[in-house]
């Protein structure tokens, strides 16, 4: 269970940390973006993220066991 956290971890490091290499200057723009956003707007974004997120490792844990 640990390596699976710890890997999950690793791959949004991954992923994050190459946003910010390959385009830094559309991360300023999307946190401009997100700035002129109502609080809930942001907050309904954040909800389907981690809904999506949850989907997405239980069909991966669904697929390999």
């Amino acid at each position: 269970m640990i390596e699976t956290a710890i890997l999950a971890l690793g791959l949004v490091l991954l992923i994050e940390g190459l946003v910010y290499v390959l385009a830094p200057s559309l991360v300023e723009e999307l946190l401009r973006m997100m700035r002129e956003m109502p609080v809930e707007a942001r907050r309904m974004i954040g909800a389907l993220m981690v809904v999506s997120g949850l989907l997405l490792v239980w069909g991966a844990k669904a697929l390999g066991a």
